[in-house]
């Protein structure tokens, strides 16, 4: 049974929640997970409401989740006496937090941090958990189930603010002696969690009163303390300190608790693995790990959560019973698009510290910005988007309009190109403008090898993987088969000049890529001034307008590029490599070594060269 809700005038189906398993077969069927007692001890279960009012579909979260919740439930109520479940602790930690911490920013600056319900279920799952270890110090006993914490949640939720109010709330709540290290992969990012643990302290009066904080770190003990022993004077030698992947993640530490912050940012496990090794001495450590969806291919949280997800499914290869597992996560990325109330799955903080405004701004860049859209999923929807999908909309691609490169003629231009290594394609896009006309004209050329071609019927060669008949399309003017095994740089630079010495059409600059330019450039420079030939870096820096440019203009139809076949083939070739800084490039769709995209390269290149003249570009043609 659905129900239907109108949402930014489309009606979508409001699915019933997912079937949960029992939670213990000797509960009423009747009345099942809604018999539950959310008292334990004597005290209200802030885990157990929660876990309640997600499974009666009042708060909405993924499969991931739940899954999770269900979990802790089961352990809660049909552990069978493995672990141990009680709120003096978590309750301890989240009554510091409510009392103590002030939040230092806007719009909640120096208003006390009233947790919401999902943090302090969070809270309760880390700390309320115990298990009987054999293996202690000091010999045998129940101590903190949960070693290692991922928690995986979209950006702008108040991630970082938590757990270092935790994190706080933990060194002052905790034992004596606990060493603490904030972490990440470059200096400013390790300071985040660090700086919001310092801000924290000082806008509280009671702690700022006996801690203090010098270059080195945060500790216990201030000058102006009159008590000189006990947990909160210099006796205490616990510490709070932070460290980079630049800095080097030194083995030999002793420390009891660890956050590792946006950990998609890294590649491997170097910076992580001395850190978890550092607290393994520890009766009862806690290693944090903390981070948005990235945009790193293969890298270290790829490989974290597919362990994860295995945890999750119960088909873990090794014990990962002493492994928190919360992972914010939507089900599908058609549910973005369709229902609004899904946002939840990836943002417990909606309408609360992210603001349902800001998130249908960003999913309406989504829709229409295919640069925008693998970063705005990444990180407000921790759905992983890697260089499969393509860039463009079929019918954005499509352009049937056409012009000729004669009507240009004593024209100047822009030129981009995307030169060939050794047997591959080339490409030299000519982008041509008229006096008040918005639409870019691109003529674009490309040039193979013979070898390349092949005789125009084979589509099995292991020269022509692409399986494209270049005969055809030489045929209809559209490449220039050289007849070398190497696409030499004098070809390009030679069918430039004979287009100037034919048209007269004359360009302002030329762009190239740096990489595998060899003499090009001193060829132009030699054919048409050495201003002409201009190098465009291949990183998203340089071509992240360039590629969006491009985009918006071929969706306002703003872009007539002749009905070239090969062009049309590029550009559904392409798709965007994102940065972690949200800056996109083109790059290959993954999975095909014939996906040609030189075309679609050319083009920004031009466009890349053509921002850098435009002011003069314009004045030569009138514009």
């Amino acid at each position: 049974m659905t129900t239907t809700t109108t949402i930014n005038n489309t009606e979508a189906a409001t699915p019933t929640p997912a079937e949960w398993t029992l939670v213990n077969p000797d509960i009423d069927p009747l009345t099942g997970w809604q018999a539950l007692s959310d008292d334990i001890g004597g005290k209200h279960s802030f885990l157990i409401e929660y876990y309640k009012r997600c499974r009666s579909g009042e708060i909405i979260i993924g499969r991931e989740l739940k899954t999770t919740l269900e979990m802790l439930i089961q352990d809660i109520f049909c552990g069978g006496g493995k672990y141990r479940f009680t709120l003096d602790a978590a309750h301890r930690r989240i009554d510091f937090i409510e009392n103590e911490i002030k939040h230092f920013q806007a719009p909640f600056a120096g208003k006390p941090f009233i947790m919401a319900l999902c943090q302090k279920a969070f809270t309760e799952a880390i700390f309320g958990f115990y298990v009987y270890d054999t293996e202690l110090s000091y010999g045998e006993g129940w101590v903190r189930r949960f070693q290692e914490v991922l928690f995986l949640v979209a950006r702008k939720n108040g991630k970082t603010p938590l757990v270092g109010a935790l994190v706080l709330a933990e060194w002052f709540c905790g034992k004596m002696g606990q060493a603490v290290m904030c972490a990440s992969n470059d200096y400013a990012q390790a300071a985040l969690v660090f700086n919001a643990i310092n801000a924290f302290r000082e806008e509280s009066r009671t702690i700022s009163h006996v801690t203090r904080k010098n270059n080195k770190g945060i500790f216990f003990g201030n000058p102006k303390q009159r008590k000189k022993t006990g947990k909160f004077s210099k006796q205490n030698k616990g510490s709070i300190e932070l460290m980079s992947a630049k800095q080097g993640a030194k083995e030999g530490r002793n420390l009891t608790l660890v956050i590792a912050d946006e950990i998609h940012e890294m590649k491997d496990n170097s910076t992580v693995l001395p850190l978890i090794t550092s607290v393994s001495t520890q009766d009862e450590p806690l290693y944090f790990e903390i981070t948005t969806e990235g945009i790193v291919r293969d890298g270290y949280l790829d490989a974290r959560l597919s362990d994860a997800r295995k945890s999750l499914k119960g088909e873990a290869e090794t014990d990962t019973s002493r492994w928190l597992i919360w992972l914010y996560t939507q089900d599908s990325e058609a549910e973005i698009w369709n229902d609004e109330r899904s946002w939840t799955k990836s943002n417990p903080m909606y309408g609360i510290a992210k603001k349902p405004s800001y998130l249908r701004k960003k999913v309406d860049t989504a829709r229409h910005s295919g640069a925008d859209r693998a970063f705005i999923l990444a990180k407000d929807f921790n759905i992983k988007q890697l260089a499969s999908n393509a860039w463009l909309e079929e019918k954005y691609i499509d352009c049937p309009a056409t012009f000729d490169i004669a009507d240009f003629a004593g024209s100047w231009c822009i030129i981009g190109v995307d030169l060939a290594e050794t047997n591959d394609l080339c490409a030299c896009t000519f982008l041509f403008m008229r006096p008040n006309d918005p639409v870019k004209y691109l003529h674009t050329m490309y040039f193979v090898t013979a070898v390349k071609a092949g005789d125009g019927q084979s589509t099995d060669s292991p020269t022509n993987p692409e399986k494209k008949n270049y005969i055809e399309w030489a045929d209809a003017g559209l490449v220039r088969i050289v007849q070398d095994n190497v696409i030499d740089d004098t070809v390009v630079s030679d069918y430039i000049w004979d287009v100037f010495q034919k048209h007269r059409i004359r360009p302002l600059t030329v762009g190239y890529d740096e990489w595998h330019a060899k003499d090009f450039a001193k060829q132009i420079a030699a054919k048409f001034g050495k201003e002409v030939p201009r190098k465009i870096r291949m990183t998203t820096d340089a071509l992240n307008v360039p590629t969006r440019n491009v985009e918006n203009d071929l969706r306002a139809r703003l872009i007539n590029y002749n009905n070239n076949d090969i062009c049309r083939w590029n550009f559904r070739n392409t798709a965007v490599r994102v940065d972690k800084n949200g800056f996109v490039m083109p790059c290959k769709i993954n999975g095909y070594i014939g996906n040609k995209i030189d075309g679609t390269m050319s083009k920004v290149i031009a466009y890349a060269a053509l921002r850098e003249v435009k002011s003069a570009f314009m004045a030569k043609i009138g514009g």
